[in-house]
Protein backbone atom coordinates (compact mmCIF):
# COMPACT_ATOMS: atom_id res chain seq x y z
CA UNK A 1 0.00 0.00 0.00
CA UNK A 2 1.23 3.87 -0.54
CA UNK A 3 0.27 6.51 0.29
CA UNK A 4 1.43 9.76 -1.25
CA UNK A 5 1.98 13.07 -0.10
CA UNK A 6 -1.01 14.34 -1.95
CA UNK A 7 -3.09 12.26 0.15
CA UNK A 8 -1.72 13.24 3.33
CA UNK A 9 -2.59 16.38 2.30
CA UNK A 10 -5.53 16.19 1.68
CA UNK A 11 -6.14 14.66 5.18
CA UNK A 12 -4.56 17.46 6.74
CA UNK A 13 -6.33 20.11 4.67
CA UNK A 14 -9.47 18.39 6.09
CA UNK A 15 -8.27 19.41 9.63
CA UNK A 16 -7.97 22.41 8.69
CA UNK A 17 -11.05 22.92 7.55
CA UNK A 18 -12.38 21.45 10.93
CA UNK A 19 -10.44 24.08 12.41
CA UNK A 20 -11.48 26.72 11.03
CA UNK A 21 -15.12 25.49 11.62
CA UNK A 22 -14.49 24.99 15.07
CA UNK A 23 -12.99 28.67 15.50
CA UNK A 24 -16.09 29.88 13.99
CA UNK A 25 -18.48 29.05 16.15
CA UNK A 26 -15.87 29.20 19.58
CA UNK A 27 -18.71 30.82 21.46
CA UNK A 28 -19.97 27.93 22.41
CA UNK A 29 -18.59 25.45 24.43
CA UNK A 30 -20.15 22.81 23.18
CA UNK A 31 -19.22 23.27 19.31
CA UNK A 32 -15.80 24.09 20.60
CA UNK A 33 -15.59 20.81 22.21
CA UNK A 34 -17.41 18.75 18.86
CA UNK A 35 -14.98 20.54 16.89
CA UNK A 36 -12.20 19.24 19.04
CA UNK A 37 -13.31 15.47 18.58
CA UNK A 38 -13.25 15.63 15.19
CA UNK A 39 -9.92 17.31 15.41
CA UNK A 40 -8.70 14.38 17.08
CA UNK A 41 -9.98 11.43 14.76
CA UNK A 42 -8.62 13.10 12.19
CA UNK A 43 -5.57 13.59 13.48
CA UNK A 44 -5.37 9.70 14.53
CA UNK A 45 -6.52 9.10 10.91
CA UNK A 46 -4.16 10.62 9.69
CA UNK A 47 -1.18 9.09 11.95
CA UNK A 48 -2.95 5.63 10.40
CA UNK A 49 -2.35 6.38 7.15
CA UNK A 50 1.41 7.13 7.53
CA UNK A 51 2.37 4.48 9.64
CA UNK A 52 0.52 2.16 7.63
CA UNK A 53 2.78 3.71 4.49
CA UNK A 54 5.24 2.82 6.14
CA UNK A 55 4.77 -0.64 7.51
CA UNK A 56 3.71 -1.25 3.27
CA UNK A 57 6.68 0.48 1.45
CA UNK A 58 8.76 -1.60 -1.29
CA UNK A 59 12.07 -2.45 0.69
CA UNK A 60 13.70 -2.46 -2.69
CA UNK A 61 11.97 1.35 -3.09
CA UNK A 62 11.64 2.91 0.02
CA UNK A 63 9.72 6.10 0.35
CA UNK A 64 11.38 9.16 -0.75
CA UNK A 65 12.92 11.03 2.32
CA UNK A 66 11.35 14.63 0.98
CA UNK A 67 8.43 13.19 1.16
CA UNK A 68 8.79 11.63 4.30
CA UNK A 69 9.92 14.33 6.12
CA UNK A 70 7.20 16.76 4.54
CA UNK A 71 4.52 14.13 6.27
CA UNK A 72 6.04 14.62 9.68
CA UNK A 73 6.12 18.08 9.29
CA UNK A 74 2.24 17.65 8.26
CA UNK A 75 2.07 15.50 11.25
CA UNK A 76 3.42 17.87 13.41
CA UNK A 77 1.38 20.65 12.48
CA UNK A 78 -2.07 18.99 12.94
CA UNK A 79 -0.68 17.65 16.58
CA UNK A 80 -0.02 21.66 17.42
CA UNK A 81 -3.77 21.99 16.02
CA UNK A 82 -5.11 19.80 18.56
CA UNK A 83 -2.88 21.58 21.21
CA UNK A 84 -4.46 25.08 20.09
CA UNK A 85 -8.26 23.86 19.61
CA UNK A 86 -8.09 22.63 23.50
CA UNK A 87 -6.19 25.72 24.53
CA UNK A 88 -9.14 27.83 23.30
CA UNK A 89 -11.97 25.96 24.97
CA UNK A 90 -10.10 26.61 28.23
CA UNK A 91 -9.97 30.49 27.05
CA UNK A 92 -13.35 30.37 25.98
CA UNK A 93 -14.53 28.73 29.99
CA UNK A 94 -12.28 31.47 31.92
CA UNK A 95 -14.17 33.95 29.95
CA UNK A 96 -17.39 32.86 30.91
CA UNK A 97 -16.34 32.46 34.02
CA UNK A 98 -14.92 35.81 34.27
CA UNK A 99 -18.33 37.82 33.02
CA UNK A 100 -20.30 35.43 35.45
CA UNK A 101 -18.09 36.79 38.69
CA UNK A 102 -18.67 40.19 36.92
CA UNK A 103 -22.07 39.99 36.52
CA UNK A 104 -22.68 39.22 40.35
CA UNK A 105 -21.79 42.40 41.04
CA UNK A 106 -24.90 44.61 39.42
CA UNK A 107 -27.67 42.22 41.15
CA UNK A 108 -29.67 44.01 42.70
CA UNK A 109 -28.98 47.52 40.84
CA UNK A 110 -30.68 49.68 38.51
CA UNK A 111 -29.59 48.94 34.89
CA UNK A 112 -29.77 50.41 31.58
CA UNK A 113 -30.01 47.88 28.48
CA UNK A 114 -29.44 48.75 24.87
CA UNK A 115 -32.16 47.32 23.02
CA UNK A 116 -35.64 48.07 22.39
CA UNK A 117 -37.20 45.82 24.27
CA UNK A 118 -38.75 46.97 28.06
CA UNK A 119 -39.58 44.82 31.10
CA UNK A 120 -43.01 45.65 32.75
CA UNK A 121 -42.75 44.90 36.26
CA UNK A 122 -45.64 45.51 38.99
CA UNK A 123 -47.09 47.78 36.13
CA UNK A 124 -44.35 50.30 35.52
CA UNK A 125 -41.81 50.39 32.65
CA UNK A 126 -38.92 53.12 32.02
CA UNK A 127 -37.44 53.91 28.53
CA UNK A 128 -34.98 55.73 26.75
CA UNK A 129 -33.39 57.14 23.55
CA UNK A 130 -30.35 59.37 22.59
CA UNK A 131 -31.34 61.93 19.95
CA UNK A 132 -28.31 63.29 18.25
CA UNK A 133 -29.93 67.00 18.22
CA UNK A 134 -33.15 69.06 19.78
CA UNK A 135 -36.49 67.79 17.97
CA UNK A 136 -39.83 69.60 17.38
CA UNK A 137 -41.14 66.54 18.53
CA UNK A 138 -40.67 63.03 19.81
CA UNK A 139 -43.07 59.86 20.43
CA UNK A 140 -42.53 56.58 21.88
CA UNK A 141 -44.70 53.84 20.54
CA UNK A 142 -45.13 50.44 22.64
CA UNK A 143 -45.94 47.21 20.89
CA UNK A 144 -46.16 43.29 21.70
CA UNK A 145 -44.24 40.39 20.27
CA UNK A 146 -47.10 40.77 17.61
CA UNK A 147 -46.44 44.17 16.64
CA UNK A 148 -49.83 45.62 17.90
CA UNK A 149 -49.97 49.44 18.78
CA UNK A 150 -50.12 49.32 22.81
CA UNK A 151 -49.61 52.38 24.09
CA UNK A 152 -48.11 56.17 22.26
CA UNK A 153 -46.38 58.13 24.49
CA UNK A 154 -44.90 62.17 24.08
CA UNK A 155 -41.50 61.94 24.90
CA UNK A 156 -38.75 64.27 25.29
CA UNK A 157 -36.81 66.46 22.75
CA UNK A 158 -33.80 67.35 24.10
CA UNK A 159 -30.45 66.57 22.38
CA UNK A 160 -28.86 63.36 24.30
CA UNK A 161 -30.71 61.21 26.70
CA UNK A 162 -34.16 61.25 27.19
CA UNK A 163 -36.45 59.03 29.35
CA UNK A 164 -40.32 58.24 29.65
CA UNK A 165 -42.22 56.26 32.22
CA UNK A 166 -44.61 53.96 30.80
CA UNK A 167 -47.55 52.67 33.94
CA UNK A 168 -48.34 49.61 31.77
CA UNK A 169 -52.11 50.49 30.03
CA UNK A 170 -53.22 50.77 27.00
CA UNK A 171 -54.53 53.28 24.60
CA UNK A 172 -58.21 52.47 26.10
CA UNK A 173 -56.89 52.59 29.80
CA UNK A 174 -56.16 48.71 30.43
CA UNK A 175 -53.86 47.99 33.01
CA UNK A 176 -51.50 45.08 31.36
CA UNK A 177 -49.58 42.19 32.37
CA UNK A 178 -46.43 42.56 33.43
CA UNK A 179 -43.90 41.04 30.51
CA UNK A 180 -41.72 42.27 27.74
CA UNK A 181 -42.91 44.50 25.18
CA UNK A 182 -41.04 46.44 22.21
CA UNK A 183 -40.61 49.99 21.74
CA UNK A 184 -39.92 52.84 19.55
CA UNK A 185 -38.92 55.77 19.05
CA UNK A 186 -39.80 58.78 16.37
CA UNK A 187 -38.23 61.66 16.44
CA UNK A 188 -39.07 64.83 14.12
CA UNK A 189 -37.50 68.64 13.86
CA UNK A 190 -38.72 71.42 12.96
CA UNK A 191 -39.21 70.50 8.93
CA UNK A 192 -40.71 67.26 9.31
CA UNK A 193 -37.35 65.60 8.68
CA UNK A 194 -36.66 62.17 10.88
CA UNK A 195 -34.41 62.19 13.18
CA UNK A 196 -32.58 58.95 14.50
CA UNK A 197 -32.02 58.00 17.75
CA UNK A 198 -28.27 56.56 18.45
CA UNK A 199 -29.12 54.50 20.86
CA UNK A 200 -32.64 53.13 22.96
CA UNK A 201 -32.41 51.48 25.99
CA UNK A 202 -34.55 50.39 29.01
CA UNK A 203 -33.94 50.57 32.84
CA UNK A 204 -34.57 48.50 35.34
CA UNK A 205 -33.37 46.57 38.58
CA UNK A 206 -31.37 43.29 38.20
CA UNK A 207 -32.94 40.17 39.99
CA UNK A 208 -30.69 37.60 38.92
CA UNK A 209 -28.08 36.16 36.69
CA UNK A 210 -28.00 32.78 34.64
CA UNK A 211 -24.83 31.73 32.56
CA UNK A 212 -25.28 28.94 29.80
CA UNK A 213 -22.71 27.98 26.69
CA UNK A 214 -23.83 31.26 25.29
CA UNK A 215 -22.44 33.58 28.24
CA UNK A 216 -24.21 35.63 30.69
CA UNK A 217 -27.44 36.38 30.83
CA UNK A 218 -29.31 38.93 33.39
CA UNK A 219 -32.84 39.02 34.43
CA UNK A 220 -33.91 42.65 34.57
CA UNK A 221 -37.81 41.95 35.99
CA UNK A 222 -39.42 40.04 32.92
CA UNK A 223 -36.70 41.05 30.44
CA UNK A 224 -33.95 38.37 30.10
CA UNK A 225 -30.51 40.16 27.86
CA UNK A 226 -26.82 39.69 27.65
CA UNK A 227 -24.47 41.28 30.06
CA UNK A 228 -22.68 42.92 27.24
CA UNK A 229 -25.87 45.07 26.83
CA UNK A 230 -25.55 46.70 29.54
CA UNK A 231 -24.95 50.71 29.42
CA UNK A 232 -24.36 52.53 32.68
CA UNK A 233 -25.18 50.68 36.34
CA UNK A 234 -26.31 53.22 39.08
Amino acid sequence: MTVSATTAAADYASINVAKTTSASSSSSSTSTSSASATLTSNYNTFLTLLTTQLQNQDPTQPMDSATFTQQLVEYSQVEQQIDTNTNLATLISQGLSNESASAVNVIGKNVEVQGTQVGLTDGAATMGYTLPSSAASATVTVTNSSGTVLQTITGGTASGSNTVSWDGTNSSGTQLADGTYNFSVTALDSSGKTITPTNTFSSGTVNSITSNSSGVELNVGPLTTTFSSIISVS
